[in-house]
């Protein structure tokens, strides 16, 4: 099959640092070119793919000081794209709703990744404007705002199989993974390690849009002995910083689409306490594969019981749930489906203009 992957360019194919979606686009990529699949990968000029790349610009985005208008490389990937649409079976976005303008028209061979939240104003608009759009979602929760939209599916994230190992947790610390931002509770965290007298490793990214935030509250928090921050970590770090702590905390305040990090806490082994907000209670097995809790107490008395969970057995259900080779089949099974829609459009219409032309005779 012939398929196309349009990444954003904000971070490369696989990232560097932190970055969720693209780092789902190049571990999908890769897969289908494993199994033998025809792949081109619109992404940024640094990423590392066995895919055809088409790069729009140089370097991803976000680490690019020279950069000043992202969407303006954007728009340059989405015609290139246009541009070579005949050549491909699907055309695969992962570009939220950028693309739906140039592709309305060419919507049956499009399938379109939705990767973040769609609680906000703007969204029942677009999708209602733009409804022929096949969608996925990455979660059933992440559905909850706009169920009526055109969803074709939910696939949910995988990992590489062989990306991590189960860890042995014997760094004895807490974990936090991710942004530094209001969502995602950082400071929630600092409180549960507080109140349990464990130590906590904070490994995250802090935007520009966010930098206030951690300034202001944040920052000063830090100051606690027991909190240790480390600043963004790549793939390369991952193993080891989620391998080592004892339970890796996920106390968003938002309605989480997915939440990478919890799987990614599963292939290594590492149980999580999460909290009951968008998806969490669809990727975490409760009792299994972590804890889910209500609130900053029920963390607290979570942790021991959380700690007590069987690694081994965490890491097999990543292992059944959670692998790219999962993801792939998931979407293989789409592409097939869009594909033969189409077909059968095509013998249709043809019937039906044969059947025309033979009544005017």
């Amino acid at each position: 099959m012939k398929i196309a992957q349009v990444a954003p360019l904000y971070e490369s194919c696989p990232p560097q640092l932190y970055g969720g979606t693209e780092r789902v686009v190049s571990y999908l990529t890769e897969e289908l070119v494993r199994q033998g699949h025809e792949v081109t990968l619109f992404a940024s000029g640094d990423s590392q793919t066995g895919a055809a790349l088409r790069a729009p610009c140089e370097r991803a985005l976000r680490l690019d000081a020279q950069c000043t208008d992202g969407l303006a490389y954007h728009f340059i990937s989405l015609y290139r794209v246009l541009q070579a649409a005949d050549a491909f079976d699907i055309v695969h976005f992962h570009t939220d709703y950028l693309h739906f303008p140039l592709f309305a028209g060419q919507w049956a061979k499009t399938l379109t990744t939705v990767h973040g939240r769609l609680d906000l104003p703007h969204v029942p608009a677009i999708l209602r404007e733009f409804a022929m759009m096949p969608l996925v979602s990455i979660s059933d929760a992440q559905r909850t705002p706009v169920p009526w939209a055109n969803w074709q599916a939910t696939v949910y994230h995988g990992l590489p199989s062989g990306l991590y190992n189960a860890g042995c947790g014997d760094g004895g610390y807490l974990a936090f993974i991710g942004r530094i931002c209001p969502e995602k509770r950082p400071d929630w965290a600092i409180e549960i390690a507080r109140r349990t007298g464990m130590p906590l490793t904070i490994a995250a990214k802090v935007d520009k849009v966010d930098r206030t935030y951690y300034k202001t509250r944040i920052k000063p928090l830090l100051k606690d002995p027991l909190v240790e921050f480390v600043g963004e970590i790549g793939d390369g770090e991952k193993a080891a910083f989620l391998g080592d702590a004892a339970v890796l905390l996920f106390p968003i305040d938002w309605p989480e689409p997915f939440g990478l990090g919890l799987i990614e806490a599963m292939a290594n082994g590492t149980p999580v306490i999460a909290f009951r907000r968008g998806a969490v209670a669809e990727i975490v097995e409760d009792g299994i594969t972590g804890l889910i809790v209500d609130s900053i107490d029920e963390a607290v008395d979570a942790v021991p019981r959380a700690k007590a969970l069987d690694r081994a057995a965490i890491r097999r259900r990543f292992e059944e749930r959670y692998s790219v080779e999962r993801m792939a089949r998931d979407y293989l099974k789409l592409y097939e489906a869009l594909l033969r829609r189409r077909t059968m459009d095509v013998v249709v219409s043809s019937a039906a203009i044969a059947q025309m032309a033979a009544s005017a005779a």
